[in-house]
């Protein structure tokens, strides 16, 4: 039984080019189905998540980071009563929009794009569902239903003040209601993902070797998991040890945001989606004590594993070769694929122009973007950085 303030699959905003509905799926499983078979979702397995694709096997990709966060957002969804199909549909799809090299390749296309409206990887997630996937007869991109192109416009809260232009040309033609915070299966994508990287984010950083399970031992919140662990298994391998309280420390995120956010539904008493929309404050939440834990990780991960020397000098490496690649296609659009060529003809201006270029650089792989930058402009090859020996 689904709460009052869950999403009505039978009660729909539509999409924004009319068509009929499936006879044995919601219109969210389809949501989600058109996600996952999109060309976009595929690449996700070769984009990095901290650390670049080819470094390791064992290290989170944005494919297997947005599977985890999907997970996680199922569970808290179907305790909170609320649309699973929707909140899985938007977890699937909230990382569509990032660049080769993670937030490295954002922070480097961001700044190139500037001149002509900057960019931003959720809006670039919007853009890819609404006009880059080309291959239906009917439209571009995947027709998904309002509900669901919201959650993944919104899912962090209201969009003000300056809206990237991605997520500004699309909502002139299908207003999604930016200035309101978006619906609780939204909302709880939200949270999945931040629980998600919180909790993989401290795997893939031991495994790499960055910091010591000495060290994780000591934060807060895995203090206690530590402990427990020792209680209840002393003289547990070191490798068994740090899984068994690390995968304590993922469900107490998990039933924390659980427990409160139940709680903040309950206070507010929100007969329909539409209450969660107008709160004015997020309804899916985690507990203040825990948000001020988890700073304290965030921090540590920040200066340990996000700023490391080793990543650092990727960084560099990543940055060097997208600075280097978004003035050759300017300059040179005609080595673009065939299939952009036609954009290129029809752009009307040089905005335009950075534009398609931007579309382009963001949907590379970071082995198709080496590769590219190799072929076209040559230099240096990445740095081999972190390895896990695989």
């Amino acid at each position: 039984m689904a709460a009052p303030y869950a999403t009505d699959p039978s009660n729909v905003r539509g999409r924004l080019f009319p068509e009929e509905e499936s006879l044995f799926r919601s219109p969210f499983q389809r949501d989600r189905d058109r996600i996952i078979h999109a060309s976009a979702f595929r690449r996700l397995k070769h984009k990095t998540q901290v650390f670049i694709e080819h470094e390791g096997d064992y290290f989170r990709t944005r494919l297997t980071h947005s599977i985890e966060v999907a997970q996680v957002a199922r569970t808290v969804a179907a305790a909170l009563e609320l649309n699973v199909e929707l909140t899985e549909a938007v977890a699937l799809a909230h990382d569509l929009g990032h660049t080769p090299f993670g937030h490295t390749g954002e922070d480097a296309l961001d700044r190139l794009m500037q001149p002509y409206g900057g960019f931003d990887h959720n809006a670039q997630a919007l853009r890819i569902v609404t006009s880059l996937e080309r291959h239906y007869a009917e439209w571009d991109g995947l027709n998904l239903t309002w509900e669901t192109l919201e959650g993944i416009a919104k899912h962090n809260g209201p969009v003000t003040g300056d809206i990237p232009y991605a997520l500004a040309l699309y909502n002139e033609r299908h207003d999604l209601e930016l200035n309101t915070h978006a619906s609780a299966e939204a909302q709880a994508a939200a949270l999945a993902d931040d629980i998600a990287y919180n909790n993989h984010d401290l795997h893939d950083g031991l495994r790499a070797e960055l910091f010591s399970t000495d060290e994780l031992a000591e934060m807060p919140i895995l203090q206690d998991c530590f402990a427990e662990v020792d209680r209840k298994y002393p003289g547990l391998n070191y490798y068994r040890r740090r899984h068994e309280a690390l995968r304590r420390f993922f469900g107490i995120l998990v039933e924390d945001v659980i427990v409160v956010s139940r709680r903040k539904l309950a206070e507010l008493g929100p007969a329909s989606v539409h209450d969660v929309r107008h709160a004015g404050r997020m309804m899916v939440q985690f507990t203040p004590e825990l948000w001020e834990d988890l700073k304290v990780i965030r921090k540590f991960l920040f200066t340990r594993m996000y700023r490391a020397p080793v990543v650092i000098e990727m960084r560099e490496a990543v940055t060097h070769m997208i600075d280097e690649l978004f003035p050759f296609f300017m300059e040179n659009p005609e080595e673009l694929p065939k299939q952009w060529r036609k954009d290129v003809a029809c752009a009307g201006s040089e905005t335009a122009l950075a534009r398609i270029v931007s579309d382009y650089i963001a949907g590379m792989t970071d082995r198709f973007a080496i590769q590219e930058h190799k072929r076209l402009i040559g230099g240096t090859p990445v740095p081999p950085g972190v390895t896990d020996g695989t």
